[in-house]
């Protein structure tokens, strides 16, 4: 590991001026990604900017207008224990259950699961000079590839490996980033960056630009939800596939729902022509069949990745049955 400056700001005004003077820069959240890769040589930074020590990037508050927010700094653990959350928002309590171990989700931060890098073994080797890294092709498209993605690949097929994403896309959530001018505020389905925009950066955050909250819409009268992830080992490995579904009901007809799917694509994959066939429809074993189907619509897997279209027909399914035994 190459010698770095350490900083430790005091304020996020602080944070963003040290930020716009353009010297090669990384923050440092909880640091269980960030230190991992500094380790094996993936990146190199010229200073780490530990942001744990700014006020108010960590509280969970409900707003008047009925918003939840999310510091960026609030760690997994403590989102999954807080009453409120786990009471109104079930859906991101499962998924953050279903991350990492209970030693990594008491450090592990919200701003920074979102953030993490490409769990790609190709970008995380020093030895393979892969398009994240400035070379010149993508090793998994010919190597192997079984954890790659099989929707949105371009050149590249890095799969995004967070469970909390997927279960907040599914929320319709949106993040707020700070700048120095002020801050914006975006749906979190648009934080991502595909590979054929770009393919050395896997979110909108310019390297002035800082995570700050996650915002949560109160959810939909009689809403519930389901995640259900397949891993290689146990649920806490990385996902295979995962499935974040958000649905209410009036009277027995869906009315409101999001099917989104992980361990699949760049970002958290949502499917609308899937969601469109159960809409205003009772769930029928019929209907479930035609939307597990819609779901795989665009799949285009690699060499080693092909089973992972049953893998999320299978969850899907599953997932649904379950909602509609408790219609």
């Amino acid at each position: 590991m190459k010698p770095f400056e350490y900083i430790i700001p005091n304020t996020l005004k602080e944070a963003l001026a040290i930020l716009s003077d353009g010297k090669k820069t990384h923050l440092l959240a909880g640091g269980t990604d960030l230190l991992r890769e500094m380790k094996r040589g993936a990146i190199e930074p010229e200073r780490l900017l530990n942001l744990k020590s700014i006020q108010g990037l960590t509280g969970i508050r409900q707003e008047s207008d009925g918003w939840l927010t999310i510091g960026a700094l609030a760690t997994l653990s403590d989102i999954a224990e807080h009453q409120f959350v786990r009471q109104n928002y079930p859906l991101l309590v499962q998924a953050i259950e279903q991350t990492a171990t209970p030693q990594i989700r008491n450090i592990a931060t919200l701003g920074g699961n979102l953030c993490q890098r490409p769990r790609c073994w190709y970008y995380r080797h020093p030895d393979f000079p892969c398009l994240r890294k400035f070379g010149e092709s993508c090793f998994a498209v010919a190597g192997q590839n079984r954890y790659h993605a099989i929707f949105g690949g371009h050149r590249c097929y890095i799969v995004h490996p967070s469970d909390a994403a997927s279960a907040l896309v599914a929320l319709d959530a949106r993040v707020k980033i700070a700048h120095s001018k002020g801050s914006r505020t975006v749906p979190l389905c648009e934080f991502f960056v595909a590979p054929r925009n770009s393919l050395i950066q896997e979110n909108i955050l310019p390297p002035h630009e800082i995570l700050t909250e996650i915002q949560l819409p109160a959810p939909p009268p009689n809403a519930r939800g389901s995640y259900l992830k397949a891993a290689e080992r146990k649920a806490t490995d990385f996902a295979l596939a995962s499935v974040a579904l958000h649905l209410a009901y009036e009277g027995k007809r869906v009315n409101h729902l999001r099917i989104v799917l992980g361990g699949v694509a760049y970002q958290p994959w949502r499917v609308p022509h899937a969601e469109a066939i159960l809409l205003g429809e009772e769930l029928s074993e019929e209907n479930i069949r035609r939307a597990c189907e819609a779901a795989c619509q665009g799949a285009k897997p690699l060499r080693h990745n092909a089973y992972k279209i049953p893998l999320v027909k299978g969850l899907l399914r599953k997932a649904l049955r379950e909602q509609m035994s408790n219609s």
